[in-house]
């Protein structure tokens, strides 16, 4: 695997029709970087800038490989962009195999001076295609023909994989099935991912960074854990998926209860047995909506995980009946969303200490080790 040096650097700045569009992107080259926001927002846009099918006055370097700079007269055709680009309709050739679908990427190489980051059995294994490969693409799953498209984008030897909703048109099991395989690619790749969402869920559980989108002008932009814990994403995002992301480690489990007990902070989770090993980390969501206060610690209860913090701030939502609570262990925030007459009810105030009680937790990435 060829570790990338450098930078993404991209700026464009002009207008299509009525839409504008002026954004600058310094990003990581490694990693998942998503691109979110609401319809119109010009997160395609900028991925068809990036490939080159688009231009607009700006610039565009991938670590030393200038694509666009129209201050030199610089716009390389999309043919001469080392870019692999997947599309929300994965558009495989009918009259060809997945086998020989997959080949056509490796036949546009430009012979890069990186070289062959990949082969072909590297991408089969990856993508789980082996059984796929004689069959014809009116034969597969939703889920199958988008493995394949990434599948032909990677052998296409990218410096860069652009990914535009390739999950959008995807009922929720075929979601759930493919996930695991792009999580494989942050995994086992360094290729870097420009990859566009407007699921949160989605963005939460693979991207790195995030670059939230409003109006062709970004809005704010980090680490995912981050930018999630923003209370203004609600602008954004639907307002049941607000919450925030936890790093915890397994620490043992209980093959009697079926049940794998995790630190954070110094207190524990409890989840159903997962198949990790002792000390792996993982990635956690925590839905605010998933999330209640007690003001002392429970007793009789069936909810296994409380943890014990106290509350940084309080903030009411206009024009609703709800308020954010905002709960510090440990330094770390974790975010309640209860009515506002709840607050009154048990006097709620910022320096008290509380207990919070998480009724769901979210998996949302895991470092694995071979489970023993």
């Amino acid at each position: 695997m060829i570790v990338g040096s450098g930078k993404i650097e991209a700026a464009f700045s002009g207008k299509l029709g009525d839409f504008t569009l002026d954004v600058t992107i310094d990003a990581p080259l490694q990693g998942i970087i998503a691109l979110f926001g609401p319809s119109g927002c010009g997160k395609t846009t900028i991925l068809r800038c990036m490939a080159g099918l688009q231009h607009l006055p700006g610039s565009m370097k991938v670590g030393q490989h200038v694509w666009q700079n129209d201050e030199r007269g610089i716009f390389l055709k999309p043919y001469r962009r080392a870019v692999g680009y997947v599309f929300q309709e994965p558009s495989l050739f009918p009259h060809l195999s997945v086998q020989k679908n997959m080949q056509y990427g490796a036949q546009r190489v430009l012979g890069k001076a990186t070289g062959w980051i990949l082969d072909f059995g590297d991408v089969v294994d990856m993508l789980g295609l082996s059984l796929l490969l004689d069959r014809m693409p009116d034969s597969l799953s939703g889920g199958e023909k988008q493995r394949v498209a990434v599948g032909r984008a990677l052998l296409s030897q990218p410096e860069l994989l652009l990914m535009d909703e390739p999950l959008v048109a995807l009922d929720y099991g075929t979601k759930e099935e493919i996930l695991p395989y792009l999580e494989a690619l942050h995994d086992n790749l360094s290729i870097p991912i420009i990859y566009v969402s407007h699921d949160i869920a989605e963005v939460a559980r693979l991207a790195d960074r995030i670059v939230v989108l409003e109006n062709g002008k970004i809005v704010v932009e980090g680490d995912v854990a981050s930018v999630l814990e923003r209370l203004d994403l609600k602008d954004f995002a639907d307002y049941s998926e607000a919450g925030v992301l936890l790093t915890a480690r397994v620490i043992r489990h209980d093959n009697f209860f079926q049940l794998t007990y995790l630190d954070y902070r110094g207190q524990s989770f409890v989840t159903p047995l997962v198949k990790l090993n002792v000390g792996d980390e993982v990635r956690l969501r925590l839905r605010s909506r998933d999330v209640t206060l007690a003001t002392k610690m429970p007793t009789g209860i069936s909810v296994r995980n409380i943890l014990k913090g106290f509350i940084s701030e309080i903030r009411e939502e206009n024009n609703t009946a709800y308020s954010e609570i905002f709960v510090d262990i440990s330094g770390s925030i974790i975010r309640s969303r209860i009515t506002r007459a709840a607050v009154a009810d048990l006097a709620l105030h910022v320096g008290i200490p509380i207990y919070v009680l998480v009724k769901s937790v979210t998996f949302e990435r895991v470092t694995r080790l071979d489970y023993k």
